[in-house]
Order: C-alpha cells, then sequence, then structure tokens
C-alpha cells in the first residue's frame, strides 16, 4: 500500500521507497521521511487530492500524489 492510498487519521508506518525516480526518492528522504516512520494523512486537497497534508512524526508535511505515490506503507494493526 502507498501513503497515496492511505485515507485520513489512519497511522501508518514506512516501509520503504517504490520509485524509479532517483531524484524523487531523494527529494523525498530530504524533507524528511525514511523507514519506520510514522505517517498519517490529515488532509487531502479537493482537485484530484493535491496537495495532501500529512502528519510525519508530529511534523506537518504538504505532499504532491506523485510523491505520496512513491512511499511504501503498512498500516498498524
Amino acid at each position: 500500500m502507498t501513503l497515496e492510498e492511505l485515507r485520513q487519521n489512519i497511522p501508518a508506518r514506512i516501509i520503504g521507497f517504490n520509485t524509479t525516480d532517483e531524484d524523487l526518492e531523494t527529494r523525498i528522504r530530504e524533507i524528511g521521511f525514511a523507514e519506520s516512520d510514522t505517517v498519517e494523512v490529515l488532509h487531502v486537497g479537493l482537485f484530484g487530492r493535491n496537495p495532501m497534508t500529512v502528519k510525519l512524526n508530529g511534523a506537518m508535511i504538504a505532499l504532491r500524489r506523485k510523491e505520496a505515490a512513491a512511499i511504501d506503507i503498512e498500516v498498524f494493526a
């Protein structure tokens, strides 16, 4: 499952990155995303679900759907 598919207010853990675009993965990592981090979707935009506001380890961050689609997650059981 990817972060793009996660419904609002459901906590999940990042398990990896799924992209062939090395620049995109580098940007995502520079923002602060890393394996084992806790993430939760707080809000999605009205037009095409862009941008998405997520909570990453307590910090609020805005992402594009393309970026969120490159982040693999697992929902907490």
